[in-house]
């Protein structure tokens, strides 16, 4: 103990600069060593999809649920009303619609 407070400050500072970059060191070395596996090998890389395979395999699950649900893949056949059955509810409405605005003359 003696002898490091014997030496000069400029000397003091230099063995505390390298200290602290032995610490930094010892530390990043540390970093690298946690993040590496226990056995020795390599992490494993890590991979991403293209679009047409992510296209793909939503395809084959939309395809499981269909069979599951017991839906064909087809598009339900869209019901259509005919010309006399949109003028039946065509003329129900405005006689509706006067009804109620007799109603309103009336008050």
């Amino acid at each position: 103990m003696k002898e490091i407070l014997s030496l000069p400050t400029a000397t003091l500072k230099r063995v505390i600069a390298l200290k602290e970059k032995i610490e930094k060191l010892q530390s990043r070395l540390e970093a690298v060593v946690s993040n590496s596996s226990t056995d020795g090998k390599a992490a494993p890389k890590k991979w991403t999809m293209s679009a047409a395979a992510r296209r793909k395999i939503s395809a084959a699950a939309k395809a499981r649920w269909a069979k599951v649900r017991g839906t064909a893949k087809a598009a339900p056949k869209k019901r259509t009303m005919s010309l006399a059955g949109r003028r039946k509810i065509a003329a129900a409405a405005k006689a509706r619609w006067a009804k109620f605005r007799a109603a309103q003359k009336a008050k």
